[in-house]
């Protein structure tokens, strides 16, 4: 289990449907920086995404819907629900563009890679960047990375662009908060390194997620801050969490429920605990906030330790089809 695999299960993040994450190593595509670009695809590509800014800082989700490419257009309510989620933290604010890239794959592989930069011989410097992509189609792709500060802090806002002819569309919309709960990637690892000294590797490993989360402005690239914090965080190996695919089992009384995802989350100002299970049926809603509240209760017998580090327990039903039906209860609550 490696600290990327965690951002796949996190509302964070709108991925665009042809792109997903993949470790695995391939022949490696071309990568420029706004450094290594000429002045016109440059401003190509940052008024592309400051132009899909100002729109999902109005809300105006139909307009984006309209710029996007055919497969995201096709299944846009991920990116009309992260636009609406985040909308009152963006109203009013302007997008400060920090860099773009521009992604060279009209070779297809199965597994591209692309890497942006300049390499030393530890690896990645400041400023670099790599991205992994499965069955990514062929084509040029634009990656603009912003932020927007308002009252209530700073937001990070990515955009994965593909050019079609001479326009670039949208094809991934990331909104990710700077802090959490008051709190930035700094002090979420400061408080991972103590939960990890004083032995309670599992709060350890929630906070090197959140952590991740708060310095990761998209689930597919990674840079040196996220390498060295995947590093180290790798030493706790923790076998009994699910994680890439793989469930876990968790009994409560007579039933065993599968585990399918347990990451920390922002809920209002508290951060608490989501764990995702396996449901065959959630329409008897009764019952099955009767199995959340075993779930959540079997859980924090099993790891004691989390009462030390989230306000409360999320547990989510997940049936067959992706619904699920979610149950929140308050640590102070679980007895």
């Amino acid at each position: 289990m490696n600290l990327t695999s965690r951002r796949l299960n996190l509302g964070f993040w709108i991925a665009l449907s042809l792109l997903a994450f993949s470790p695995l190593s391939a022949r490696a595509q071309s990568c420029q920086t706004s450094s290594d670009l000429e002045a016109a695809p440059r401003a190509a590509i940052t008024a592309a995404g400051q132009h899909f800014f100002d729109l999902a800082a109005k809300g105006d989700v139909a307009s984006l819907r309209q710029s996007a490419i055919p497969s995201l257009a096709a299944d846009f309510s991920g990116i009309e629900t992260s636009v609406k989620d985040h909308q009152p933290d963006l109203a009013g604010t302007q997008g400060i563009v920090k860099t773009v890239f521009l992604l060279d794959g009209t070779t297809p592989v199965p597994h591209a890679e692309f890497y942006c930069g300049v390499f030393g011989k530890n690896g990645q410097t400041t400023g670099s960047a790599v991205f992994y992509f499965d069955n990514l189609p062929a084509g040029k792709y634009g990656v603009v990375l912003l932020d927007a500060t308002s009252a209530k802090g700073r937001m990070m806002v990515s955009f994965i662009l593909q050019q079609v002819g001479t326009d670039w569309k949208l094809g991934g919309l990331f909104i990710i908060p700077a802090q959490v709960t008051g709190h930035d990637s700094d002090w979420f690892l400061a408080r991972a390194r103590e939960y990890k000294t004083k032995g309670q590797l599992h709060n350890a490993w929630f906070y090197y997620l959140e952590a991740s989360t708060l310095i990761s402005r998209l689930p597919s690239m990674y840079t040196a801050a996220t390498d060295k914090l995947s590093e180290e965080s790798q030493s706790l190996r923790l076998a009994d969490l699910p994680a890439d695919g793989k469930t876990t089992d968790l009994t409560a009384a007579s039933t065993t429920y599968k585990l399918t995802a347990i990451f920390p989350q922002a809920v209002a100002n508290d951060l608490d605990l989501i764990v995702k299970y396996q449901a065959a049926d959630i329409s008897n809603t009764n019952q099955v906030y009767q199995n959340n509240v075993a779930v959540i209760k079997a859980l924090v017998a099993k790891y004691p330790e989390l009462r030390d580090a989230f306000a409360g327990v999320v547990a989510r039903a997940v049936d067959p089809s992706g619904r699920d039906y979610g149950t929140l209860l308050a640590m102070k609550d679980v007895k």
